[in-house]
């Protein structure tokens, strides 16, 4: 594991985009039966999702956010000294979208800019890349941009996955200040599971093909996808996460000497209902202090932990807070920190028209 603490860097302003158009879960009944969907709908705890049309990308959710901050907040575009953008579902294979976001958000050429492809522990690689970052004496405030458009990943006709993952960008604009004080950091890897979550062709190791585009009836169940669909090892990903994430929790509050009486809120990746209830019952956390989303949008992978901070913290943010984040999944990876928040700029979620 790699343990990192950082002083005095932390979050300016936080803003969230979600396409407008809402799934109802309930009434997702092209390819199930009504009362199939209803028992998949109350166990995984999703009732309404948000997904893009063909046309709007990732990267469009994360521009939306970004001038929306860039405006409230008025920050001169040159000011802006480092681009991240965390995504697994960019624009092209090449080039990375953040260049790509750097010429449309108008910032200077100076700006550094690059992608981060991780799931759903990627926000917090891409924070403390941006504080490693913003270390430095000549970078002075990181925009971090995390988008996915997971409708897009899953076939609708596998419910193992129809029926959890939706889409949203946000945008992080980060910066020094005394006020924030420490933050700690602990990330971790383990590919030997990298199989749990995968997408299997479409890549250079198994490129498209006619074949890989063919939908296949994938198991006893009926489950059909393409070899270019997302698909997840439910029961073995859940035992990866009462292994590996209560302890990573742990350690991080040993590394940090922190008490996890002081932690304000605890801001957990938003798998399904199920996981969350079970770390909260794990961990024996007051319910009150555990803000989700999921009910919502759905699973947004690496989005959901800002997109919970947006969405149900808000206002909450702008007085001083610390938080505890916590996000495991795609890699396997799975990474946890706590910083404090203090008068962060939240502004309301932004609906960007889709078709």
């Amino acid at each position: 594991m790699a343990y990192l603490n950082f002083n005095n860097i932390g979050f300016r302003g936080l803003a969230a985009a979600v396409p407008s158009r809402v799934i109802d879960n309930y009434k997702y009944t092209a390819h199930f039966p009504a009362e199939d969907v209803k028992d998949v709908v109350d166990k995984v705890g999703v009732y309404e999702r948000r997904f893009t049309d063909k046309n709007t990308t990732s990267s469009d959710l994360c521009f939306h956010a970004a001038e929306k901050l860039l405006a409230d907040l008025e920050i001169e575009r040159e000011s802006i000294d480092a681009l991240i953008f965390v995504t697994q579902t960019p624009d092209y294979k090449m080039p990375a979208s953040a260049v790509i976001l750097q010429d449309r958000l108008q910032l200077p050429k100076s700006t550094l800019a690059f992608d981060i492809n991780m799931g759903c522990a990627g926000f917090i690689h891409g924070l403390s890349v941006a504080f490693s970052y913003l270390q430095q004496p000549t970078i002075n405030r990181v925009l971090l941009l995390d988008g996915e458009t997971r409708s897009k990943v899953y076939h609708p006709k596998d419910r193992k996955t129809a029926f959890i993952f939706g889409d949203a960008g946000v945008a992080a604009l980060l910066d020094k200040n005394d006020a924030y004080g420490p933050s700690w950091f602990s990330i971790n890897s383990d590919g030997s599971r990298s199989h749990l979550i995968r997408i299997d062709a479409g890549g250079y190791r198994n490129p498209s093909s006619p074949d890989t585009l063919k939908e296949k009836v994938v198991d006893e169940h009926g489950n059909i996808r393409t070899d270019e669909n997302g698909y997840m090892n439910g029961p073995d990903v859940f035992n990866f996460l009462i292994r590996e994430v209560p302890k990573d929790i742990k350690n991080i509050f040993e590394f940090s000497g922190q008490d996890r009486e002081n932690i304000d809120f605890w801001v957990f990746h938003q798998a399904n209902t199920y996981m969350n209830e079970y770390l909260a019952k794990k961990l024996k956390l007051d319910a009150s202090k555990i803000p989700t989303s999921i009910e919502k949008f759905g699973n947004t992978s690496s989005v959901s932990i800002p997109l919970t901070m947006v969405s149900k913290l808000g206002d909450k943010l702008k007085e001083t807070k610390k938080l505890l984040l916590s996000g495991f999944g795609v890699g396997m990876s799975w990474a946890s920190a706590i910083l404090q928040m203090h008068n962060c700029y939240i502004p309301e979620i932004i609906e960007v028209p889709v078709e």
